[in-house]
């Protein structure tokens, strides 16, 4: 499965009941709700990656990348848009892209 495999199936949770799907349950709760959720794993997987145990980071990555997407879907922003920022940015260097923000 790929990222835009995973997207996909995400955004058409928009339209499912939420008592059919934990993505639907979440969407449903709105933006800020997704973020919270994302945030959360996030921290999860800095612990995992403090601990150096790297079968629970391995897992905790793959909650944070799917938390990540169904923030982007609540917030209307399409997966493209972002890996079109990634390319925008490809070839630039990384100390040069923060110094233009």
């Amino acid at each position: 499965m790929t990222l835009e495999d995973l997207f996909a199936t995400i955004e058409a949770r928009k339209t499912a009941d939420p008592e059919s799907s934990w993505t639907a349950q979440l969407l449903a709760k709105g933006p800020a709700k997704c973020a919270e959720k994302f945030g959360e794993e996030a921290v999860e997987a800095i612990i995992e990656a403090a601990r150096g145990d790297t079968a629970a980071l391995t897992a905790e990555a793959a909650d944070v990348l799917y938390h990540l997407l169904v923030m982007l879907a609540a917030s209307d922003i399409s997966l493209s848009d972002v890996l079109a920022e990634l390319d925008r940015r490809q070839g630039q260097s990384g100390l040069a892209e923060k110094a233009a923000r």
